[in-house]
């Protein structure tokens, strides 16, 4: 008879189940089942999916619960795997057979050859058959002709987007000395503002001449030729280096120094596109805006420097080349403002001596002060041109000039629009030239003039540089050019009193402040106390040796006699 031996049972005293895991069952992954599952039931792989939707049956609810679900069995995405695997685009690339469009005129020309030829009598109608044949070859060239016409475009238009971001040279090298102190990008600036403090005036030197009132009544059929006399001295004195503002600095008239056309940059470098500088220094709790040489970018006028499509800096020695244009401009800017003043025969109202006895330009030196804050004076020297007398009241005014070099560049034909559409003309001009004409607002609104004249002048012979003519000037209020072209002076003073701030804020020392040559970023650096300096020294040099090779040549001269 069989035996029936009962197998070991274990009593867990701690719960229920079993107290031991059998050896055959050990590291085998688990995942809960029932007995009315489908056989695939463990294999399916969009079991996890399932509790996104509600409503479904009971039997689902086992797998909501984290416990009862093992990892081993849910999906599990390898990077490294998914790195080696690539995608290979086998189709065929398709080409866009685009071409130039015929022009209206070509249109209706084409047109009118199938009005005319569907005008024939029943007798022509072989004729007229030939033609439409001929006329579907020659449209077969035509377009062959299109085809070579966009493809020349497409490859000029690919140089040219090429010669565009060619990078620009910074206006000064940073040495490995300097270190950067703060970085911000032009975009900020735009957002700050500041209450626009009264200005009041402290000293008066230099003379003013009166304004001809001849050159408000020319015209296209009345134009003036520009006057190119001799260029008297006209001497860019920096801050550090004016006797007025040392003097001013000395007795406490201020505690920020600087000149109106540092400031009237400084307020409008939110537009700039071109690299510029401008080293300040912070002494004995004083500061002083400077500038330096000729390369800062702050002495020559830009053309056309915020345009679309500004000029083009491949070629050095081209008419056209953007320093040629900018030293054209301020030639231009320098004739306009003498050629528009009388003798001083006429009218001459003098002040003070002048301070800068190697500037004869007959020029008025304005020294005002505007108060930042309780403890902050910003005092700075400004300039006007001429003076105007209306209704028996004097006015003091500020001349500028703007030229055109090249009428495909802005669009208009000057010497044909600018009496019928002056306001478009001067609109494309804002906009090619955004940061010079905010510039001459600000400088004017800084020196207190009551006028700006503004002339137009274009080259005789677009590619001679050197022969130029007055087309019109127009006459502005300062305040009022400013509303008109969207030019926010709380914003401008909000730029100054962060800058001030900002840098009465660091310890005292020399400071190089740069905008960067190919973004529209701007940087500050703390640079040592003696840089530039070698600069100013190889000037002086250069000057005496120009004075020796002067005084060598007049000796040549007494030999030979």
């Amino acid at each position: 008879m069989a035996s029936f031996s009962t197998p070991a049972v274990s009593c867990n005293t701690k719960g229920w189940g079993p107290t031991t895991l059998p050896k055959q069952f050990l590291n085998i992954p688990y995942a809960p089942f029932g007995k009315s599952d489908k056989l695939g039931k463990a294999a399916d792989f969009t079991a996890q999916n399932q509790a996104a939707y509600p409503g479904r049956p009971a039997r689902y609810q086992r797998t909501n619960d984290p416990s009862g679900v093992n990892a081993e069995f849910q999906y599990k995405h390898d990077t490294i795997e998914d790195s080696s695997f690539q995608l290979v685009d086998t189709a065929k690339a398709t080409r866009n057979n685009s071409r130039l469009r015929p022009t209206w005129g070509q249109q209706r020309f084409q047109a009118n050859r199938l009005n005319r030829n569907n005008g024939k009598t029943q007798g022509q109608g072989m004729v007229a058959l030939e033609s439409n044949t001929q006329m579907k070859k020659g449209q077969q060239k035509q377009n062959k002709r299109w085809d070579r016409l966009s493809n020349a475009r497409r490859m000029f238009t690919t140089r040219r987007r090429d010669g565009d971001t060619k990078d620009r040279l910074p206006s000064v090298q940073v040495s490995t000395e300097w270190k950067l102190v703060q970085q911000f990008e032009l975009n900020q600036l735009m957002k700050l503002q500041a209450n626009i403090p009264a200005g009041e005036d402290l000293k008066t030197f230099g003379t003013l001449h009166k304004y001809d009132d001849a050159f408000d009544k020319i015209t296209l059929r009345f134009t003036k030729p520009l006057t190119r006399g001799v260029v008297k001295e006209t001497v860019p004195v920096t801050t550090t280096e004016d006797p007025v503002i040392e003097n001013l600095a000395t007795e406490g008239a201020g505690t920020v120094f600087a000149t109106d056309a540092i400031l009237a940059h400084l307020m409008s470098c939110p537009r700039s596109v071109y690299p510029w500088d401008i080293v300040v220094q912070r002494v004995n709790n004083l500061l002083f805006f400077d500038k330096r040489d000729i390369s800062s970018g702050l002495d020559l006028l830009s053309v056309n420097e915020t345009a679309l499509e500004p000029p083009n800096p491949d070629e050095p020695d081209h008419v056209n080349h953007p320093d040629r244009l900018a030293v054209e401009a301020t030639d231009i800017n320098y004739f306009f403002s003498q050629q528009v003043i009388r003798d001083a025969s006429e009218y001459t109202k003098t002040f003070d001596a002048n301070p800068f006895p190697d500037n004869t330009t007959p020029v008025a030196y304005k020294y005002r002060r505007w108060a930042l804050s309780d403890s902050v004076n910003l005092v700075a020297r400004c300039e006007v041109n001429a003076m105007s007398t209306k209704g028996g009241v004097e006015q003091t005014v500020k001349t500028f000039a703007l030229n055109e070099w090249d009428p495909k560049a802005s669009g208009i034909d000057w010497r044909k629009k600018i009496d019928s559409q002056r306001g478009a003309l001067l609109a494309n001009e804002l906009k090619n030239n955004s940061l010079k004409i905010a510039q001459w607002t600000h400088s004017s609104l800084l020196a207190g003039a009551d006028l700006m004249k503004l002339g137009f002048v274009t080259r005789n012979n677009m590619k001679d540089g050197q022969s130029h003519t007055i087309l019109a000037t127009q006459s502005y209020s300062p305040s009022d050019f400013a509303q008109q072209t969207l030019l926010s002076q709380t914003n401008a003073w909000g730029i100054i009193k962060m800058l001030t701030d900002l840098f009465m804020e660091q310890p005292e020392g020399k400071y190089v402040m740069m905008k960067d040559p190919n973004k529209p970023v701007v940087r500050i650096y703390s640079v040592p106390l003696n840089t530039f300096e070698d600069e100013n020294d190889g000037d002086d040099d250069e000057e005496e040796e120009d004075d020796e090779d002067d005084n060598g040549d007049d000796d040549d001269v007494e030999d030979d006699e």
